[in-house]
């Protein structure tokens, strides 16, 4: 018998519990799966799971059963369901003190504020006189359960809050107003941190959005200031470590200019959890977001967060809107004879427009050849591309 090694059950069966799969089998670390369908995404790669309601204190209870720690693929768990668990002796990581404030964006903004940080102007508002009196434009945000441009809306004129005003009464959640940034580009900082203490800091990374849902990651940032770079990651580890984060928290940015002219960031959102921006990391740093965040879970010691190459990008793949785009798999013979360095990652999920269904890693010393190549294979997974694309 081999010698056993702590379980950890993973809450959420999407892509990124798969992608924590391969590196806790290196590891030699089981994991135990709560997946919310048959043959969901994780589901299909980690063999211990169980199929059942994330929202059920007495599911989370069977699932995490002789499990020494618990974390997960999405931050949905209901707070008291988190205490719960806590309180019957089973580690929840990152706890439910620290997951709150990505649970709840209004609770996010409150404890920036406390720290200090750098972030838009903001409000709660329960009414269209009160959007009026924050000024218009602005962005509303529903404070829980949006993600990926949902529940998100950029107001401009006073038809256009009734809508989500209309959104917030029937989740039962509270509005948040921000004011509309007019930003450089995003950023994001990612960190891992251990229960110790330990904490590392990824490069800072550039992202682009598309429809609201994260489309391109650039590590490191294009002719990011140094200073700003170091500032940015130095939030993000002052965040991780006072609200007590443990495992990945993705701090995502906008870099804006200051009143004087010069770049500042300001903080959008926070994730507790391997996030899209930092996918980059699995062929690109010498330790992935996702054995960091393992590793992090387990309070073992972190692995370096260096870069393995000048530049990694990352693209991902979105379900085509056209009919007659074929399986993914017919993908691979073009992109993966066209670039031999390419690194595909798809998840096993249905197609559907605007999905994200996978992703590609290109690394290398000159950039705009790795955005190529990495643009060039997201397309053709996709289908934009036709068969004579050289």
């Amino acid at each position: 018998m081999p010698d056993p090694a702590p379980r950890i059950a993973v809450i959420g069966g999407g892509q990124l519990a798969r992608m924590m799969a391969q590196p806790a089998i290196a590891l030699g670390v089981p994991l135990r799966l709560l997946a919310e369908a048959d043959g969901v995404s994780a589901a299909q790669v980690i063999p211990d799971q169980q199929v059942g309601d994330y929202r059920d204190l007495a599911t989370l209870q069977q699932v995490t059963a002789d499990c020494a720690v618990v974390t997960f693929d999405h931050e949905h768990v209901p707070t008291e369901h988190l205490h719960a668990l806590e309180d019957a002796g089973v580690p929840c990581r990152p706890g439910p003190e620290a997951l709150v404030h990505a649970q709840d964006k209004i609770v996010m903004r409150e404890a920036m504020e406390r720290l200090g940080a750098p972030q838009p102007r903001w409000a709660v508002v329960t009414s269209a006189g009160e959007v009026d009196a924050f000024g218009l434009p602005c962005v509303l945000k529903v404070s829980r359960g949006g993600y990926d441009g949902k529940g998100v809306w950029v107001v401009r004129t006073a038809e256009d809050v009734a809508e989500p005003l209309a959104a917030a009464e029937r989740a039962g959640v509270r509005l948040l107003a921000e004011e509309l940034v007019d930003f450089r580009r995003e950023l994001a900082a990612l960190v891992a941190r251990a229960p110790n203490g330990q904490a590392a800091a990824y490069p800072v990374v550039a992202s682009t959005q598309l429809d609201g849902i994260c489309h391109e990651v650039v590590a490191p940032a294009p002719d990011l200031d140094p200073a700003l770079a170091g500032e940015a990651q130095q939030l993000a580890l002052r965040v991780a470590g006072e609200l007590g984060v443990t495992g990945i928290l993705a701090v995502e940015l906008f870099e804006a200019v200051g009143k004087d002219g010069r770049p500042v960031i300001l903080v959008n959102e926070l994730a507790m959890r391997p996030h899209n921006t930092g996918h980059w990391s699995q062929d690109g740093a010498v330790t992935s977001q996702f054995e960091n965040h393992l590793r992090a879970v387990l309070d073992l010691p972190l692995g370096s967060p260096a870069p393995r190459a000048r530049w990694t990008v990352m693209v991902n793949i979105l379900g085509s809107p056209r009919p007659d785009v074929g399986h993914l798999y017919d993908g691979y013979p073009h992109a993966l004879a066209r670039d031999p360095q390419l690194r595909v990652h798809l998840y096993g999920k249905e197609l559907r427009p605007g999905r994200k269904v996978g992703h590609v890693n290109a690394y290398g010393d000159d950039l705009d050849d790795v955005l190529e190549r990495a643009r060039h294979a997201a397309a053709w997974f996709r289908g934009d591309l036709g068969n004579d694309s050289e």
